[in-house]
């Protein structure tokens, strides 16, 4: 008999929220959500739902008030001190990269930090990964500041994926790019999934983008996931927010886009 294989992420019972001067503000309550691995899964919902809030949940930045979130079998909050650690990347909305370090000390960075390898080796290792996001080697010695909107995403694209995690974590990943960049990059996000075999949760607001990568998408209202669905599915889901954020001008176009994308292939 097959063993059921567990899910990369596991979020059970969750309320999550803060304080301001003693006084509580929830912003999960009881929200469940199971990440399967291999699948890429879009979080979407309206401002102050808590989407960012969930991702840092995950990476055991926050610390729930009531319920549990497993991460690769491990508690959240243990991640920092376990070897799980190096099992999760995170690509930050702006890219976050260090404006004092070159590329590739940009890339090489969470390698460095464990002090475990030789400087060749990790050298090595971030110029295969600025290979990989597609990023010529010349580029490995500028600074951030001579990259372009869309080359800083792939920098830190590459230094999240220089520790071979198998989950990846995107917080709006095509924020801030012109539609050309933002398809160059939607198509990379898609190969590296297929490639590497990444399970991906990606917060985005963007219909475009959700359309172009998302296996599943689970939608945020009324302080928990609503719907986790396919994108069909979500679509069709009887909501307020569903219909405002999917059904409206924009999102039928982006649906048809799609569409005739899928019968051209």
């Amino acid at each position: 008999m097959s063993q059921v294989r567990a899910p990369m992420v596991e979020i059970e019972k969750l309320w999550s929220g803060f304080r301001t001067r003693g006084v509580p503000t929830v912003i999960h309550q009881d929200l469940d959500l199971r990440i399967a691995r291999g699948e890429f899964l879009s979080i979407v919902g309206g401002s102050g739902s808590g989407k960012t809030v969930l991702l840092r949940q995950m990476l055991g930045l926050e610390t729930p008030l009531r319920g549990r979130v497993t991460v690769l079998g491990h508690p959240a909050a243990d991640l920092g001190q376990s070897v799980a650690a190096s099992k999760v990347g995170m690509l930050f909305q702006h890219g976050a990269l260090f404006s004092a370090f070159t590329v590739l000390e940009n890339i090489a960075f969470p390698l460095r930090e464990l002090r475990t390898l030789p400087r060749a080796l990790v050298r090595d290792i971030a110029m295969v990964k600025l290979q990989m996001v597609g990023l010529d080697p010349a580029h490995a010695h500028k600074m951030p500041s001579d990259l372009s909107g869309g080359m800083v995403k792939r920098v830190a694209l590459a230094r999240a994926l220089v520790m071979d995690p198998p989950l990846l974590l995107l917080d709006e990943p095509t924020a801030g790019l012109d539609p050309d960049a933002a398809d160059a990059f939607c198509h990379l996000l898609r190969s590296l999934h297929e490639e590497l075999r990444l399970s991906v949760v990606m917060v985005t607001h963007d219909l475009d983008t959700i359309y172009a990568l998302s296996s599943r998408i689970a939608v945020l209202a009324d302080k928990h996931v609503i719907v986790a669905a396919s994108p069909r599915e979500v679509i069709d889901f009887p909501h307020p927010f569903v219909r405002d954020f999917f059904r409206g001008g924009r999102g039928d176009r982006a649906m048809e886009v799609l569409q005739s994308e899928a019968q051209a292939e």
